[in-house]
Formats: C-alpha cells, structure tokens, sequence
C-alpha cells in the first residue's frame, strides 16, 4: 500500500521528497486573507469507546470535560485574536467523540467563536443517537446549530452487534426530530461490512430518509492497524459492486449526491466539514489548513491542556507545503465532491489546471473515469469507486501512520509520510 502512495505522491508532486513534517510551527497563524474558511472543533468525550473508531477520544468524564473545554476556549481565543477583525468563515462543525455529552457548553463554546469569526453557512454538530432527544437538540438549537449528523452506523441488529452498538430506539429518535427541526439532519452508515448486502444498505437508507433524515452519509469501514476491531475488510469486487449498487440506487431515488459517499434527498442538505480551500482547527487532534501549510494538534488531552496553560498552541506537528504538494492536497480533498472545476483551480492557484495536470487528466478520460464540460471535471461511478479505493490506501499509508505515532507520542520531533 505504501508503494503505491508513494509512486503517485512522486509521480503526481513530480518530486521524490516526501511529506516531511516536524514540530517547528508558528505561533501566528496567517489565515486573514484565506477564502473558503472553515472552522472545526473537537471535543474527544465518549460514553464508551468503540473498537473500531478511529478517533481521538477518551472516556467521559464531567470534570475533564469542563477542564478541556475551558482550555479549547482559551485556544480560540489565541488564534481568533490574531486578525484583528472578524473574519467570514463558511461554517463551524464540532466532532467527536461525542460533542453532544457537552450540549450545555456548546453555546459557550460558540459565543467565543463569534467573537472573532462571521459564520455564513451554519453550525454542525455531530450525536450518537442516544443524544437525539428533545432536551438535548434545543440546547443545540440555542447555541446556533443548524446541522446534526447522527452516528448510527447501522440500524440492523446483525451489525450492531458486529460493531459494538446497542439497538436504536427509532420512534423516539423520529418524535425527537419532529419536534426540533434541523436545516441538515445527516445520518452516518457503514459499508462494506462482513457479508454486508446492498439489501441490507438499502433497509439502512429508506429507514433514515423515512425517520427525519434528509441527508445520509455511507462510509467505508477501514481498519486501522491501531484500533482493536476484529472486523474484517470486504474483497475488492464485493466493495466495486456494492458501492455501485447504493449509487445507483440513490440517484434512481432521485437523492442528490453530495460527495462520494453522501446523498441529500432535499436540495441545500449538505453536511461535510472537509471540502474547504482552508480550515482553522480547534482542540486535541483538531488540524488547520492554510495556504502553505498544514498542522496537527496533540493528541494528548493532559498535554493540550498544559501547552494552553503555558500560552502556547497546541500544535504537535507541521507540514510545510511545496507548491505541487498543495496541489495534490487541494484535488484529493476537492474530488471528494466528486468534481473538479478548471476554473477554481485557476483561482486558487494561478496557473491552468491543464497546465499542471493536462496528462493525467487525458489518462483519466480516456480510462472512463472522469467527463468534462465546460472545464468541469466530474467522476463516473468507475472513477468514483477508484477513488474511494486510492483513499483506502492513502488512509492506511498515511492517516494510520500519523495517527498511530501521535496517539504513542504528544509531541514527536519529525516524521515522514
């Protein structure tokens, strides 16, 4: 897997040096002038931990939880006082763990953030479904949040059971949404699960259109070398068709695709915290992505707290872009959308696409997985199935490399991807 991320890095970076980042980083970060802006927030609290999360997150603790967010608010104000005006932003998402545990904070935690940023398109907050109550969504409500994604994973029994899940109460969830209403209410499933059928998908899909989704989002499960999940990964084939299957499927529905793995069955439902030209990140584990560089909070809460209560960010390790480098950052994470516009590129970069990757985009026409009209470069279900099969490995070779030494060392010195 690593050869083949390194073979494209070098191929398409035109470069042999590798993404090297050390733990060097500026304490005035330059984001005054960044356009496409987003804001994420972290809060790493879980009730209990699944095995086969990823994520940075840590067993529930009321006292911890007010210690770090009390230090999350100190960061953002470090980082929002730095422009010296308030600054238009696209959106803020919070993300988890389970952000929803600290429901009574999260407008404490948005009032700071107005302080220094003007959010334009909503606030995220991501619940497990035992938070979907009405209590609960109201104090949401009250802070300003206008987009939920649930977590359910599965409403099935069979793969509940799989991942660790208790069983979803989805009366309770239906009434609860009924009655404190969402611009977005996205609900996360799994795919590619252990004899996973696209029957089984579809029940997932018309359960949470028909329960007060409006917007469902359907990841692959990937297994990470440092989580304890005994779940195996689905073959190759089994994965192409399935993944064409729900694709299919939801655009016969007549649902709006989103993204690679996202559907909306109502025009403007939109929830994704990653397709932006830049983001501030906030909290442990939190990253930021700036014009020529991209940076990584620690991963340990003790640590985080004790770097903010020295005046310092938290910040554990920095990439320094090369231009080609940003390049490929800005189309992976932009063909997530599943399109790709000349004319952005251009603008964000200065130089035709064509220009910079002419070729590839030839190879990637005549290999059926990619049209263009119009300068706009859109994936076919053959290119969208490649690249969630190209992620699964820049996921492993990358991701799980960087995660799995952070999560081992707070601040380590240098590493190479």
């Amino acid at each position: 897997m690593s050869v083949i991320t390194s073979l494209s890095r070098m191929w398409l970076t035109r470069s042999g040096r590798p993404f090297v980042f050390t733990n060097a980083y500026n304490h005035r970060l330059s984001y005054e002038k960044c356009q496409n802006l987003g804001l994420y927030v972290h809060l790493p609290f879980c009730r209990s931990i699944c095995n086969f999360c990823p994520y940075c997150k840590v067993v529930y603790s009321k006292e911890e939880c007010s210690r770090y967010i009390h230090a999350l608010i100190r960061e953002i104000h470090m980082v929002g006082k730095q422009a010296g005006t308030k600054k238009m932003v696209t959106s803020l998402y919070f993300g988890g763990g389970t952000p929803a545990l600290a429901a009574d904070q999260i407008k404490e935690i948005t009032d700071a953030v107005r302080q220094y940023f003007i959010i334009t398109e909503g606030i995220g907050v991501e619940l497990h479904p035992d938070d979907v109550t009405i209590p609960t969504l109201l104090r949401l409500k009250e802070a300003g949040v206008t987009k939920i994604s649930i977590g359910i994973q599965s409403f099935q029994k069979k793969y509940q059971t799989i991942l660790g899940r208790r069983s979803i109460q989805i009366s309770a969830m239906r009434d609860a949404l009924k009655a404190v209403a969402f611009e977005t209410v996205s609900m996360d499933f799994i795919f590619a699960l252990p004899e996973q059928t696209f029957d089984d998908l579809r029940a997932d899909i018309d359960t949470a259109f028909a329960n007060g989704a409006n917007h469902i989002a359907i990841y692959p499960f990937i297994d990470f070398t440092f989580t304890l999940s005994t779940v195996k990964t689905m073959p190759k084939k089994q994965k192409y068709r399935l993944l064409n299957a729900i694709t299919t499927y939801c655009l016969d529905k007549g649902y709006v695709r989103t993204s690679i793995w996202t559907f909306s069955s109502e025009k403007g439902a939109r929830y994704s915290s990653m397709t932006r030209d830049h983001f501030l990140g906030f909290g442990c584990s939190a990253t930021t992505l700036l014009w020529g560089q991209f940076k990584i909070n620690t991963f340990s809460l003790e640590e985080y707290c004790r770097r903010i209560d020295d005046k310092k960010l938290p910040t554990a390790l920095t990439l320094r872009f090369t231009l080609r480098q940003r390049m490929v950052y800005y189309l992976f994470w932009t063909a997530y959308s599943t399109k790709v516009s000349a004319e952005e590129f251009e603008r964000f970069f200065h130089v035709p696409l064509k220009k910079m990757y002419g070729l590839e985009l030839f190879l990637a026409r005549c290999f059926g997985l990619v049209t263009e009209q119009d300068g706009v470069y859109q994936m076919t279900l053959k290119g969208a199935f490649y690249y969630h099969y190209y992620e699964n490995f820049y996921t492993l070779a990358y991701i799980d490399k960087m995660w799995g030494i952070l999560r081992k060392e707070a601040f380590p010195k240098r590493m190479k991807l």
